[in-house]
């Protein structure tokens, strides 16, 4: 087994993408070597000693294909550091914070396979061009008529960046 860490994720509209590169970079400013790579394409965890994974939530759930890459996965990532994070736009409404004791539930079908050494829970973007059905453009769209969105980018980098570094001693562990 190698030094490196992965960072790998899944995501809806490329939101959660980014959130992955800043949490790559923020290790690799650290000292590590790290990989940010879609889940999949990730075949093997066998080179890596430690592990972060992120998801999108649709409909107060990680997509699909990333509770099958923890599924998949589970015994390895539970014999690693493994850190879990979500991206969720819960986060950016108007008084999003005042929502984490209830999108924090979200990871709760992670924690029941592999319990995380930390989570993160980060505001996402909204581009509705970007959202991918007729239904949930139309959805976004009447919530921000209605002032539950506002279309942009809600990621808060420097919490993003703040939680990435307290990862660094858990994920060398």
């Amino acid at each position: 087994m190698s030094n490196k860490i992965l960072v790998t994720y899944a995501t809806c509209t490329g939101s959660t993408r980014g959130v992955a590169e800043a949490i790559g970079k923020t290790l690799s400013e650290g000292g590590a070597e790290v990989d940010v790579l879609p889940m999949r394409d990730v075949k093997d965890l066998a080179p890596y000693r430690a592990v972060v994974v992120g998801s999108a939530i649709q409909g107060k759930l990680w997509l699909p294909e990333a509770m099958q890459f923890v599924q998949n996965h589970r015994l390895e990532l539970a014999r690693k550091p493994f850190a879990a994070f979500l991206v969720c736009m819960t986060l950016a409404m108007r008084n999003g914070e005042s929502y984490r004791h209830f999108v924090v539930d979200f990871l709760a079908p992670v924690r029941a396979l592999v319990k995380p050494i930390s989570e993160g829970l980060f505001a996402g973007a909204l581009d509705i061009s970007k959202v991918p059905t007729f239904r949930d453009r139309l959805m976004f769209r009447l919530s921000v008529l209605f002032g539950v969105w506002k279309e942009g980018d809600h990621r808060d980098w420097n919490a993003i960046r703040s939680w990435a570094e307290t990862l660094r001693p858990l994920l060398n562990s």
